[in-house]
C-alpha cells in the first residue's frame, strides 16, 4: 500500500514515518507540508492512503480534498489536533482520524483500519462518502448517525440509535443513553439541526427526545403533555412544541 504523509509539521510527519518504517507492506512515497504541494502529490503520486492534516498554509485538508477527482480519490485518515471540526468530518467520512498526540497502539489502529477500507473500497463507494465530507465543510449538513464523546480522559463513538433523549446544560447538553450519561459541548439549537428529525424531537426549549423512546403521552394543563418513554422516564411535552408529536 503506497503512503502520502501530509502536514505542515516537520515533526509530526516525522512521527508518522517512524511509525510506518516496521509495517509491513508499505511503501512511503512521501511528504508535503502544505496544501497545495499535497494536492499536487496525491494527483502526480496517484497514493492509496493518505495521512492528512486538516489545518495547513494556502490549502486545508478539506481543500485539498475537493479538488481530487473521485476515481482518484486516496483511503484518507485524518490527522488533526483538538479540531473538532474534524471530528464531524470524521463521523460523515467513517474512515478514521488521529487525535494529536496519539501512540504507536492508536496509529495502528488507524492503519489496520485504512488497510481494510483500502481493500474493501471500490472507487464510487469512497467517492461519494469523501464527498459526503465535502458536502457538510460546505455548508450543506446530513444528519449525523453517530457523535464523538470526549469522557474520562477517551474518546470514543456514541450511536444516535442508542441516544434515548437530551437536555440542555449550560453551554452543554447532556446526553441520556440507557443508563449512560455524557455531557457534550454544543448547544441544543445546533445539535438539533444536525439529528435527523424524523427520528428526533424538540419537546421543550430543554429537551430533545428519541421519538422511538416514547411510549405514551397523557395530557397535562393548558395545552402540554406528559411524555412517558419506554424505560418509565418522564418527559414535559410543552405546548410550543406539540406540532413536534403531531399531538
Amino acid at each position: 500500500m503506497r503512503v502520502l504523509i501530509i502536514d505542515d509539521e516537520p515533526l509530526a510527519c516525522e512521527r508518522i514515518r517512524t511509525l510506518l518504517v516496521d509495517e509491513p507492506g508499505i511503501e512511503i512515497l512521501g511528504e508535503c507540508h502544505d496544501g497545495r504541494s499535497a494536492l499536487t502529490a496525491i494527483r502526480e503520486l496517484g497514493p492509496d492512503l493518505v495521512f492528512l492534516d486538516v489545518q495547513m498554509p494556502e490549502l486545508d485538508g478539506f481543500a485539498v480534498l475537493e479538488q481530487i477527482a473521485p476515481d482518484a480519490m486516496p483511503v484518507v485518515i485524518f490527522v488533526t489536533a483538538f479540531d473538532q471540526y474534524a471530528i464531524k468530518a470524521f463521523e460523515v467520512c467513517a474512515l478514521d482520524y488521529l487525535l494529536k498526540p496519539f501512540d504507536r497502539d492508536r496509529f495502528s489502529k488507524a492503519l489496520s483500519r485504512g488497510r481494510v477500507e483500502f481493500e474493501r473500497r471500490s472507487a464510487g463507494d469512497l467517492s461519494a462518502r469523501l464527498r459526503s465530507v465535502l458536502d457538510e465543510w460546505k455548508g450543506r449538513k446530513p444528519c449525523l448517525d453517530r457523535l464523538v464523546i470526549r469522557s474520562g480522559g477517551r474518546v470514543f463513538f456514541l450511536r444516535l440509535d442508542e441516544l434515548d433523549w437530551v437536555e440542555a446544560a449550560g453551554n452543554y447538553v447532556r446526553l441520556h443513553a440507557g443508563r449512560e450519561e455524557y455531557l457534550y459541548r454544543e448547544t441544543m439549537s445546533r445539535l438539533e439541526a444536525t439529528l435527523d428529525p424524523e427520528k428526533f424531537a424538540r419537546i421543550h426549549r430543554s429537551v430533545i427526545v428519541n421519538v422511538e423512546r416514547v411510549k405514551e403521552l397523557h395530557p397535562l394543563f393548558r395545552g402540554d403533555y406528559a411524555v412517558i418513554l419506554r424505560d418509565g422516564r418522564k418527559l414535559t411535552l410543552s405546548k410550543a412544541y406539540r406540532d413536534r408529536l403531531r399531538v
